[in-house]
């Protein structure tokens, strides 16, 4: 678990800076400024919940394994997809539809984080 997912935070913090850096200086001018809001939000949720992916990896190493701890990495990166990705279309094709779809990514980190404090008070 440790490899594959430092493996996986490792490559959405790569993907977040690329996307954040395309934001910025390909976007900028295109997007207004609520889209680019929306997007940068995207991205900061996306960099945040990468290094949470990071700390579970590290925290694996150190932590009894269970499922609630497997489950907590596979919470975050689908909490990645659904919010920022949806924040990430919205911002860019302006299709307000795609907005019912980053709830269900905040609750997917909402469930992520629970489950990671579940495994550390088990682990005790």
């Amino acid at each position: 678990m440790l490899r594959k997912y430092v493996v996986i935070g490792s490559l959405n913090l790569l993907v977040a800076v690329a996307l954040g850096a395309f934001g910025a200086h390909g976007l900028k001018s295109i997007l207004t400024e609520s889209q680019l809001n929306t997007y940068e939000t995207g991205v900061h949720y996306h960099m945040i919940h990468a290094l949470g992916i990071l700390v579970i990896a590290l925290l694996s190493g150190h932590l009894k394994m269970s499922r609630q701890l497997l489950w907590s990495g596979r919470l975050l990166f689908t909490g990645i997809i659904l919010f920022s990705g949806s924040l990430y279309l919205l911002s860019v094709t302006g299709i307000k539809v795609l907005g019912i779809i980053t709830p269900l990514g905040g609750v997917a980190f909402l469930l992520g984080w629970l489950l990671l404090a579940v495994a550390a008070i088990r682990n005790s």
